[in-house]
């Protein structure tokens, strides 16, 4: 196994003068490679030693990708973060992994000063933006790029040593570090590159977050298999199909938020260099599954499920037969179900056909080794050598298995375990509704009500999507009356995180604007 400095440098050897980098600033291997040697010493000319963590508040793109590659290259802990954290988030982060420097840009600046306001000893910046755009006093990490020489960087990471470290679900509480070495990366890559179905030089859209552990994989991968990362700084619909049909991008992993988005009009099947599907981060209703399929055709459709801390738990490939399916554990994994209680152990197996909590070894080679500077959270999630996940998941009879929310999100309303995702499957094949989400709301009767959170069609009215809404529930859905919501709410938007991610919780706490509500009293 090889670091990720070494992984870059190999490819670039075979392929020099393959495209590397699309978009509108395209780059050639030979020439991203130099660019992040270039970018190695200039984080160790800023103060970013060995050994050190700096972090990167960039909006994304190449300029993000570039410095996340040379870190590697200078045996720095990269640390992208989510430019859409509060600044107290961010302090808390900062102070957390004290790092080196942080480099931001004309996007991220203002944030960032508001959040060194909190911090006792703050750390310096430098800047990563426009050069138009820098402001004073600030230095250029890429005037200290050109004072480089193009010399390899004289350090070598060892594959034991941190690549990298995500900032994981702040919605429950403070934010968790998960440090990832070299080694658990590649895996990682190599993971995904097997999984999914991504061949040699294949171009793929580089528009997850790097922030995020897709956003990595889809980059990382294409570095491995020698392919074309195509950029997309910040997601939009338009321009994401005009890079498809420009770059003859054939591999796409994306959440199933984009998707959806990029479905509207069906205009993803008028790109007919896509033949490699892959979603991850959120389940995908199957009648979303199936207009992909219909639009696309797709050579191959997977559903990837894991996480910041284990890339891989489990591996659908057949999307197109079983949408919505999670698959059998990885390649380089292995997962059990277990009593969803708290406090089980990883031998508490449940019984074929019987739902249980996904536990995932952390003998896998993609997996982390424990959170930073967080006992407590380690307490939690890590038994056993096994890691908790706090989902849900039954095994049908082909032993494949299909995730059904998050132990927390279950709702018990009059003494019934129910499931939003399995409700939400049935309610996602309402023609009036653009999306719908499952959530509890308190109730005097049942203690915890199941809510529908609708968003209508911009043609109808609240009431009316309200109306049709509960008439498929009871008429068409397919659900039992003790499955079917107590109470229907249209909303303007769903709460989403940065990546797209359902917040469930948001919904849960009341954190929603009602545009009309089926619940007696309630604003409309």
């Amino acid at each position: 196994m090889m670091d990720l400095a070494t992984a870059l440098r190999w490819t670039t050897e075979r392929y020099p003068h393959r495209r590397a980098v699309g978009g509108s600033a395209p780059m050639s291997y030979a020439v991203w490679n130099a660019r992040t040697e270039r970018y190695a010493h200039a984080l160790h000319e800023l103060g970013a030693t060995e050994g050190s963590r700096a972090i990167f508040m960039l909006q994304g793109g190449e300029p993000l990708a570039t410095l996340h590659l040379a870190a590697q290259k200078a045996r720095v802990v990269s640390l992208p973060l989510s430019t859409r954290v509060s600044p107290e988030e961010l302090a808390y982060c900062i102070g957390d992994c004290d790092p080196a420097l942080i480099a931001v840009d004309e996007h991220t600046h203002d944030l960032v000063v508001g959040a060194l306001e909190m911090v006792a000893e703050p750390p310096p910046l430098v800047w990563a933006g426009h050069r138009d755009h820098a402001p004073a006093g600030i230095p250029s990490i890429a005037r200290a790029a050109e004072r480089a020489s193009n010399t390899v960087v004289p350090v070598k990471p060892g594959i034991d040593d941190i690549s990298v470290m995500l900032y994981t679900s702040g919605t429950t509480g403070k934010p968790k570090g998960v440090p990832r070495t070299h080694s658990a990366e590649h895996y990682a890559a190599l993971a995904h590159l097997v999984q999914t179905g991504h061949g040699p030089g294949e171009a793929t859209l580089g528009v997850m977050p790097l922030f995020h552990t897709m956003g990595l994989r889809t980059l990382l991968a294409s570095v491995l298999s020698a392919g074309t990362w195509v950029p997309q700084a910040r997601f939009d619909a338009d321009e994401a199909l005009e890079l498809i049909l420009a770059e003859q991008v054939s591999a796409l992993y994306l959440v199933p938020t984009m998707y959806w988005t990029l479905m509207q009009g069906d205009r993803l099947g008028e790109a007919p260099s896509v033949r490699n599907l892959a979603y991850a981060g959120a389940s995908m209703t199957p009648t979303l599954a199936r207009r992909l399929v219909e639009a696309v055709e797709p050579a191959r459709f997977v559903n990837h499920y894991g996480s910041t801390e284990i890339y891989t738990f489990t591996v659908g490939p057949e999307n197109s037969s079983k949408p919505g399916c999670a698959g059998r554990a990885g390649l380089f994994s292995r997962i059990r179900l277990v009593d969803p209680d708290p406090g089980a152990s990883p031998d508490q197996i449940v019984a074929d056909g019987e739902r249980g909590q996904v536990i995932a070894s952390l003998d896998s080679p993609e997996a982390f080794a424990g959170y930073w500077n967080r006992p407590d959270a380690d307490a939690k999630a890590i038994r056993d050598g096994w890691y908790f996940t706090n989902d849900l998941a039954v095994a049908d009879e082909d032993g494949d298995l299909w995730v059904s929310g998050r132990v927390d999100d279950m709702i018990n309303s009059g003494g019934e375990n129910l499931y939003p995702e399995e409700i939400e499957h049935a309610l996602a094949g309402c023609p009036d509704l653009e999306e719908v989400i499952v959530a509890s709301t308190p109730h005097d009767k049942w203690g915890q009500a199941v809510t529908a959170f609708i968003v209508g069609r911009l043609e109808d009215s609240a009431e009316t999507t309200l109306s049709k809404v509960e008439q498929f529930a009871r008429e068409g859905s397919g659900l039992p009356s003790l499955k079917r919501p107590k109470r229907y709410v249209v909303v303007d938007q769903i709460p989403k995180s940065a990546v797209g991610k359902i917040l469930r919780r948001r919904l849960t706490e009341g954190e929603f604007e009602t545009l009309a509500d089926t619940e007696e009293g309630a604003p409309a």
